[in-house]
């Protein structure tokens, strides 16, 4: 009746464990990487790497067939794409895109025109301007614009929406964008889902692929189409990590399973080995869900990986009652999983105190799992099994003579041991990679493409970005102008392609009312229109719209973000202004020079031209090493603390200094070997090798404490061995595997584990001193 209740009560706990999992929020931004307390600026660019234009922005490339070709297949997709709900903008360089926007342009036009101006209603000013209209509206261009002449004859919604194309246009070529080289047709696309959003981001390039199939239909023609861009980069991502995972799960999981198969000789004991894992696992995910509000994607990932030794809680327990008394083994066994459950605890809950909520979340959902784990061992898995006892078979008798004479190896491995720490001294400047970018899944290939595109349509560059904070949002948009005035003698040397501003879409309300203030009144324009006439076929009659427009323009309300609803404009806007508790924030992201090698930005000029402005030019990239730099360091310091605190442990548990150095010393080693050959195979450490060297000290800690027992009396304790030693298989199975990944950060923690595990097993045969045998 007792093991009915406790397994009933596991039951229930892991019924609620699973509701509360299914009701947490899952992230996967950058503030991963970010300090508790983040500056304004790093907050901010978070925010607009989530929310923002540029994760918003997808490229698109149709290469195949000649120019006429791709022209057409340009424009049938932009037509398809433009009626399509994910997409909030499609443009292609065809004016006729900008239709949803052309209302809008048309009733704002005097407050939005960059060309109204003390000159532009004189005489002189009015001929030049009429004329060029006419040009304008007589040619193909300018046919959108032709209906509204007689009430917009200087064209000041050709000259806003010109301001807008203007920065860093693409090469047009059959009235579409084309690359530089002529060699492909360009689209650029905003997706209406945010670039956190990576269902939606999976989503809106699977339409794009799809409409260009169909397209294609139902004869395949040559072009071919390519996609690039934040949001197609994170669904890569993602779709290349589910497909390892699933992969490599599958295969270390036949792996473990045909090893513990022959070592049970059973089904159920196979079954129950995973208990405590996924226990542990649910329990740390609950925790750390109830504790921070939200659970970061690579938490819930990689703390599952902290959470492996979990499985070895259940070798241990079926392996060590297999052949002898199920009733001793609480006496002969689980104090040292106890003190192995410790040790691991320390290791990891040292991340706890760090300033950087990811690692925080790390430490707490391990140290949750692990104790969770060996809490269900020890209470749970003695009911479930019942009378029902793993078959393990012998230890084979050539195994115990060849583990004791591991000990002849015992200098050779100190030697070892010794060279590579010397070596990681000599190196201790050139270990870690300072790059964020190392985590990435990106690859170069793709990374080459991305540039190439975003260099041929002058799409703004995620990296560098002007940053303007104001108390309120009409100084932001002042802000704004003031930095655009220092940007645009710098687009006009070529030095910068271009940047956007929230203020060229909706001016400061200054701006416009000293724009109001230039119109000229009823009498004085159509005075000056008369004379500027004079001469030309046109009367100024005609124009009598244009006189009564720009009357009413003279005391019309100055446009407001309210007046952008329902257009694309309202989306730039929201991206590049954005509130805060304490204010706004106007986002300036910049674009290279065309034809930018490594898409560089003249840091220096550009920091020069904006002192005294109130605006700060930031290198997102350079930003975030420097974070990524303070993270790094601040969990090597951590873990070094929590190493302390283990030694502290075992001693204070050991009360042996010979025999605390036997536990330590080979863990120490391990973790010492593993780094320097990874590092001198040209490996630059980042942070999931960091979180590789805990799981070695977790699982290390556990086979060192058993070896140290063995060694004690090895006839007597073959079970201690055993256990050791199908753990350790198992967990070089299944970290072996991982380290066959394709991503880099899966990839990182098996390189790292799977060897770190098995040495950690042989350097404590060989470095437990045969003295400490009873």
């Amino acid at each position: 009746m007792k093991r009915a209740g406790v397994v009933l009560a596991w039951v229930l706990a892991m019924a609620l464990g699973g509701w509360l999992a299914s009701q947490t929020r899952f992230t996967t931004d950058l503030s991963f990487f970010l300090p508790s307390r983040p500056s304004a600026e790093q907050q901010v660019l978070v925010e607009q790497l989530r929310e923002g234009v540029v994760s918003r922005l997808i490229m698109v490339a149709i290469e195949g067939g000649d120019s006429a070709t791709r022209a057409e297949r340009s424009r049938a997709l932009r037509q398809r794409l433009a009626a399509d709900a994910d997409f909030v903008s499609v443009q292609n360089g065809e004016l006729d895109a900008f239709d949803r926007e052309l209302a809008v342009l048309q009733r704002h036009r005097y407050s939005l025109s960059p060309a109204v101006g003390e000159q532009r209603f004189t005489p002189d000013g009015l001929r030049e301007a009429i004329l060029n209209t006419i040009d304008i509206v007589s040619s193909p261009a300018g046919l959108p614009f032709k209906a509204q002449f007689l009430a917009d004859p200087t064209g000041e919604a050709f000259e806003v929406l010109m301001g807008w194309q203007s920065q860093g246009q693409p090469t047009m070529a059959d009235g579409v964008w084309t690359s530089r080289d002529g060699e492909r047709a360009l689209l650029l696309l905003q997706t209406r889902a945010a670039g956190a959003d990576t269902d939606g981001q999976a989503q809106a390039a699977a339409r794009v692929q799809a409409v260009f199939d169909e397209l294609s239909a139902p004869a395949p023609d040559a072009l071919r189409l390519e996609l690039s861009g934040p949001g197609v980069f994170a669904v890569q991502t993602r779709a290349a990590i589910k497909a390892d995972v699933a992969r490599l799960t599958l295969a270390s999981s036949i792996g473990i399973s045909v090893l513990l198969g022959f070592v049970f000789r059973r089904w159920r004991p196979l079954l129950l080995t995973l208990v405590p894992a996924v226990s542990g696992s649910l329990a740390g995910l609950v925790v750390v869900g109830q504790a921070h509000g939200s659970v970061f994607a690579i938490t819930a990932g990689f703390g599952a990986a902290l959470v492996g030794e979990a499985v070895d809680y259940g070798i241990y327990y079926f392996v060590q009652t297999g052949r002898a008394d199920r009733g001793s083994w609480q006496e002969r066994f689980w104090p040292t999983i106890r003190l192995g459950v410790a040790t691991s605890m320390l290791g990891f809950g040292a991340l706890l105190f760090a300033g950087f909520p990811g690692l925080a979340q790390l430490g707490l959902y391990a140290m949750t799992g692990v104790f969770v784990a060996a809490l269900t061992t020890r209470l749970v898995l003695p009911a479930m099994a019942g009378s029902h006892v793993a078959r393990t078979p012998d230890l084979p008798a050539w195994v115990t003579p060849r583990m004791v004479a591991l000990q002849a190896w015992r200098w050779p491995a100190l030697g070892a041991a010794a060279i590579a720490l010397a070596y990681l001294a000599w190196q201790h400047d050139r270990l870690w990679e300072p790059d964020l970018s190392a985590l990435s899944s990106v690859s170069a290939q793709d990374a080459e493409r991305d540039a190439r595109l975003r260099s041929d349509l002058g799409a703004p560059d995620a990296r560098y970005m002007v940053v303007v904070r104001a108390p309120d949002r009409e100084a932001a948009l002042r802000g704004a102008e003031a930095a655009a005035q220092r940007l645009d003698p710098l687009v006009a040397q070529g030095l910068i392609g271009g940047y956007d501003s929230p203020a060229r879409f909706l001016p400061s309300e200054a701006l416009q009312r000293e724009r109001q203030r230039i119109l000229p009144t009823t009498e004085a324009l159509s005075r000056n229109l008369a004379l500027a006439l004079q001469g030309q076929p046109l009367s100024s009659e005609r124009l009598r719209p244009f006189v009564d427009a720009v009357a009413r323009a003279r005391t019309a309300e100055p446009m407001r973000r309210e007046d952008l609803t329902g257009s694309a404009l309202a989306i730039a806007v929201d991206s590049l202004l954005q509130p805060h508790a304490d204010g706004w924030t106007a986002l300036l992201p910049l674009r290279p020079a065309p034809g930018a090698a490594d898409a560089g930005l003249p840091v220096d000029t550009l920091r020069s031209a904006l002192e005294g402005s109130g605006a700060s030019f930031i290198d997102l990239k350079q930003e975030f090493e420097s974070v990524y730099s303070d993270y790094l360091g601040q969990a090597i310091t951590l873990s070094l603390l929590g190493l302390a605190g283990i030694v502290l442990v075992l001693g204070a548990s050991l009360r042996n200094l010979r025999r605390l150095v036997g536990v330590m010393l080979p863990i120490a080693a391990a973790v010492l070997v593993v780094v320097a050959v990874l590092h001198a195979l040209g490996v630059r450490l980042h942070l999931l090798h960091l979180i590789g060297m805990l799981l070695i000290v977790a699982v290390g800690s556990n086979y060192s404490l058993f070896i140290e027992r063995w060694r004690r009396d090895p006839q007597a304790d073959p079970q201690a061995l055993l256990s050791v030693l199908v753990a350790c298989a198992t967990t070089a199975i299944g970290f072996g595997v991982l380290s066959l990944s394709s991503v880099p950060v899966l990839q990182a923690v098996g390189v790292t584990v799977a060897p770190g595990a098995l040495l950690a097993l042989l350097l404590s045969a060989m470095l437990t001193p045969a003295e400490a045998r009873e």
